[in-house]
């Protein structure tokens, strides 16, 4: 994972500029929520655009296959919400992947995740406006509707990761807070991905929103390629895009370009 210090962190949003337009020689690897759809109150209610997947698709053709949506979600609900995309993603931060060619490389669920459910079970039931999401790969708490459990919620995942003994780490983002195994973030997803025949000698061009976009940017600047936050807060990238609508108007204008 990236390391804050040593990268220069954007505070002052205003200044940041517009991105430029992909092109041809351009990988792109696109965050979900927040990024091609609206966050919701919870997860499960998100509104997908019935033309995104298709919108996707002319993406992934016209860079001959080098597009990846990256995502929190685990893959299969990814999968299903961008049924008519059949490019590649990755789901749980990159935990789990699948390739441009359709082939899904999917880990074993690490062991210490047993460890931590009774005390996140206990905590939920505990806790009105806490949720729990079991994502086969990682658990997530969820307080979308109660930002002031954000503490809180964090005391709980920290303790989380000393019952695992450390084998789990905590990875937060916008009201959520995430137990997972180490070693894997979006960063580490683009290096996979920019291994792979579709990717290779690319320029990556990464756009998204969260904290958990973070290493995503990081593995873009050190490549020299493009970071692009969506909406405003600190990021070490240095592009902005205002919202999803401007997401999808960028993507909308590469299309029409080319």
């Amino acid at each position: 994972m990236y390391r804050e210090e040593s990268l220069a962190i954007v505070s002052n949003t205003t200044a940041v500029p517009q991105p430029p337009l992909l092109v041809r020689s351009d990988a792109l690897f696109i965050d979900f929520d927040g990024t091609l759809v609206e966050i919701a109150a919870t997860p499960d209610r998100i509104d997908v655009a019935a033309d995104l997947p298709a919108l996707l698709q002319r993406i992934a053709i016209r860079l001959d296959g080098a597009v990846a949506v990256i995502s929190g979600r685990p893959l299969a609900d990814l999968t299903r919400r961008l049924a008519g995309y059949s490019g590649a993603a990755a789901g749980n931060h990159g935990l789990e992947r699948r390739s441009a060619t359709g082939v899904v490389h999917r880990p074993r669920a690490d062991p210490a995740l047993e460890l931590i459910w009774p005390v996140i079970r206990q905590f939920a039931a505990l806790t009105p406006g806490a949720t729990i999401e079991d994502k086969g790969l990682a658990v997530a708490i969820h307080y979308r509707g109660r930002p002031e459990l954000a503490d809180t919620c964090r005391r709980v995942a920290e303790r989380a990761v000393l019952l695992s003994e450390n084998q789990l780490t905590m990875l937060i983002g916008k009201m959520v807070v995430e137990l997972r195994p180490r070693g894997v973030d979006k960063g580490h997803a683009v290096q996979v991905f920019l291994a792979e025949p579709e990717f290779r000698g690319k320029r990556p061009v990464f756009v998204g929103d969260d904290w958990t976009d973070e290493a995503g940017f990081a593995v873009a600047n050190r490549l020299d390629g493009i970071a692009i936050h969506v909406g405003d807060g600190k990021s070490i990238a240095r592009y902005r895009l205002d919202n999803v609508v401007a997401v999808i108007l960028w993507l909308e204008a590469f299309l029409a370009a080319t």
